[in-house]
């Protein structure tokens, strides 16, 4: 799809002082509602609107009467935030019922102020399918739309990169696709962010679920990767339902959770420490691993629960600091060193508990590699000229999940246990990492970067993917559009019962 770009250029001031002389807001109300901080009924509506917030879910439902969204002026109900710079905002939007008007409107908005006349854009979900990115340049101002290519879409994002805002939309299980982008300038002043909803009738109250809802400050253009991180989320989503939830947030780097054998805790690395934290609680605490105070987010649980393995970097090696694999006891202990040759990087534990496999460079390639999860003598299981990773074991233990981007681009493969009849499963645009199988062996997810990334990299902070697929039919479907990329799900972290996968996405704290 083409993009759409439209500038807007400067009008009298004098004028837009007059067409905004008589703009108000209705029933405003300060609070707190998951990350909003107020909700508003913007312009002179008829019924009193409402944000309920579901604190287990994550979800928004906001009731929102007014006429429209669309001449000089506004009515609507608002659940907004502050925030200025560059930022994302996304949401999946559901309407309740069948609702009266066609017209009825839900979405993402950016909005100058509060009053009914400001300028603003909008990602809006129509109650007959259209989706649009809807604008006001200016204060009184007509909206105008750049409508989007497909109808009845899911999830919407918009962006803001100085004074260029871009759409997305996607369907539900697919790719976000463009929009439109259009270049205003809303100042440098804080903005008023969040989802709305109208009604497009005056005497009806409409209502939208709003799922998954996020802001997002990206990474500034100068952040040096590996040196400098964001903020990390630590989220839990149910596979069935999509629905995500934030169950811990820290103003640096965590990466890779793990879930523990009786469901109660993830275990994340952190600035080269590992640590377990308690789901229910949010509780941290550091899980001693001896000398290795330099970890990488490799790092799992062994089929018994018994022990861990950790990729640390050591200085032992000819060549300088590479990363080596070690089990420990699962409370924590003295790491035993397993890989004498590096770097090494684990990825998966056969369900035996008999074999550790990895990414190791050897002469200059990178492939995969097999050893006894006591140590002793690897086994290369591939021979390819580019970049073989991310492998981890089928449910059964027949075969190995990895990938590779032996054909140029990174896509997802499945080849026997011991390393033969590789086959490429994923062929598509997109940079695919990381699978792992669920527990009764039905789905596998990964990782999928846009194409726009090399595929030689898996870098952080980037608009990524979650996708799944059957393991018998392998078609892909999205199941989450978050920011992030590198640590969001190096490792395996199905949770025990096969119903939720935990992940890490990004943000500026």
């Amino acid at each position: 799809m083409s993009k759409t770009i439209i500038k807007i250029f400067p009008v009298s001031i004098i004028l837009l002082m007059i067409m905004a002389s008589c703009n108000r807001v209705n029933n405003q109300t300060m609070h707190t509602q998951g990350i909003f901080s107020g909700s508003a009924d913007i312009g002179e509506v008829k019924h009193k609107g409402s944000v309920v917030y579901d604190s287990n879910t994550g979800q928004y439902i906001i009731s929102g009467s007014g006429t429209n969204m669309w001449y000089g002026s506004d009515e609507f109900h608002l659940a907004w935030a502050k925030a200025k710079g560059d930022f994302v905002l996304y949401t999946s939007v559901e309407f309740v019922g069948d609702g009266i008007d066609p017209h009825r409107k839900a979405g993402l908005i950016i909005r100058k102020d509060l009053d009914p006349a400001s300028a603003y854009v909008g990602a809006a979900c129509h109650g007959d399918g259209l989706i649009a990115l809807q604008y006001r340049p200016y204060a009184g101002f007509m909206t105008e739309e750049i409508r989007h290519g497909d109808t009845h879409s899911f999830t919407i994002q918009l962006e803001r990169r100085a004074d260029l805002v871009t759409m997305k939309a996607a369907r539900l299980g697919e790719p976000l696709e463009l929009t439109g982008e259009i270049e205003i300038d809303l100042g440098d002043d804080e903005l008023f962010i969040g989802l709305f909803v109208c009604a497009h009738h005056a005497d009806v109250v409409e209502q939208a679920v709003f799922s998954n809802t996020r802001l997002i400050i990206p990474a500034p253009d100068d952040l040096t990767p590996y040196r400098d991180f964001l903020g990390s989320r630590l989220e839990i989503m149910d596979v069935e339902t999509g629905i995500r939830k934030i169950v811990y947030e820290a103003e640096g780097n965590l990466e890779a959770p793990n879930w523990s054998p009786d469901g109660q805790y993830l275990i994340v690395n952190s600035y080269g420490r590992l640590y377990r934290i308690e789901i229910a609680t949010g509780i941290r605490e550091e899980i001693y691993t001896g000398f290795a105070t330099s970890l990488n987010n490799d790092h799992g649980i062994s089929p018994d629960g018994k022990r861990l393995v950790i990729s640390h970097h050591v200085d032992d090696l000819p060549s300088g600091q590479n990363s080596i694999i070690f089990t420990l006891p699962y409370e924590g202990g003295t790491p035993v060193r397993v890989t004498e040759k590096g770097p090494s990087y684990w990825h998966g534990w056969s369900p035996d508990g008999k074999y550790l496999i990895y990414t190791g460079n050897r002469n200059g390639q990178w492939d995969i590699y097999r050893i006894p999860a006591e140590g002793g003598e690897e086994v290369q299981m591939t021979n390819s000229p580019g970049l073989d990773d991310g492998s981890s074991y089928s449910s059964d233990g027949q075969q190995i999940w990895f990938n590779s981007n032996r054909t140029g681009a990174m896509e997802i493969w499945r080849m026997n246990a011991d390393g033969s009849n590789p086959k490429q499963v994923t062929s598509d645009s997109y940079q695919n990492w990381f699978p792992h199988e669920s527990p009764d062996g039905s789905k596998v997810i990964f990782l999928s970067y846009l194409p726009d990334v090399d595929p030689w990299d898996h870098p952080y902070y980037r608009h990524v993917m979650l996708r799944i697929m059957d393991t018998e039919t392998l078609v892909p479907k999205v199941i989450a559009h978050l920011y992030g990329g590198q640590g969001t799900i190096n490792v395996p972290s199905w949770s025990p019962d096969g119903k939720k996968v935990a992940f890490v996405s990004n943000t500026q704290k």
